[in-house]
């Protein structure tokens, strides 16, 4: 489990940690299942951000919401947009599955990749602002860095195969069982209302936590099966992909119901 730990925090986060002393596929599946809990350590931390901008300067949300988003994005090193951005090349080709593969592959950014991250992140922070106006500010982006994590450990699951046979998506691909995704799901879903109830202002905002968690797995699940009908399986890219959909999702979410 300390390997795992490592494996988790080196691989989802700039944070520094001491090398996992192995590396397996049973390292890297518990290192999945434990990416919500890395999730928490980094929202928390933009979370922070968010919080004392909104004491310095209430009257800027927007502030609040891009620093807060920019501290997420650097706490990971950028590493999932990367993966958006390849995939969105990839997709966007409209070639053969080799072809795709391989032009994800590539270390350059088409238009496709770019207009991706752009619209990821103007998502993130209106969304996120609009949180912040409605009192849910460091909240929201908690839940949204937990959530967009728990992805992973959907994306893992053993009924999804790797589309390569070498890479990060070898290595995690089908190692998180069905029932501990969905278990880790509630449990986020439950953790995430109550937060909601703990620290809100009214309860309308509890059911539409939830939901958001729930809008995430959704996410997950899409972004699956057009991984395996498309690749025939996950990639690192398609891990990154994923994550960085079910962010704005979950924001967009939180930003509509509370």
């Amino acid at each position: 489990m300390r390997d795992a730990v490592r494996l988790a925090v080196g691989t989802l986060s700039v944070l520094p940690v001491r090398p996992p002393g192995r590396v397996d596929r049973e390292v890297a599946g518990r290192a999945m299942v434990l990416a919500p809990a890395v999730g928490v350590l980094l929202g928390g931390i933009a979370g922070a951000v968010v919080a004392g901008v909104e004491a310095l300067r209430p009257d800027a949300p927007l502030l609040a919401a891009v620093l807060g988003v920019v501290v997420l994005v650097a706490l990971s090193g950028a590493l999932h947009l990367d993966g958006l951005a390849d995939s969105a090349d990839g997709l966007g080709s409209r070639r053969d599955r080799e072809t795709m593969l391989r032009i994800m592959k590539q270390s350059d950014i088409g238009p496709f990749g770019v207009t991706s991250i752009a619209a990821v992140l103007l998502i993130d922070v209106a969304a996120l602002t609009a949180c912040i106006q409605s009192g849910y500010g460091w909240q929201s982006l908690l839940v949204g860095a937990v959530a967009s994590r728990l992805t992973l450990p959907w994306s893992c699951r053993t009924t999804i195969p790797s589309a390569r046979p070498e890479g990060l998506g070898a290595m995690v691909a089908s190692t998180v069982r069905p029932t501990t995704a969905a278990l880790l799901t509630l449990t986020t879903a439950l953790l995430t209302a109550l937060l909601f109830w703990l620290t809100g202002n009214h309860l309308l905002a509890v059911p539409g936590a939830a939901a958001a968690v729930l809008a995430s797995t959704a996410v997950a699940l899409a972004a699956n099966h057009k991984s395996l009908k498309t690749f025939g399986g996950i990639t690192g890219d398609t891990l990154g992909a994923t994550l960085e959909l079910a962010l704005p999702t979950t924001l967009l979410t939180l930003a509509l119901t509370t």
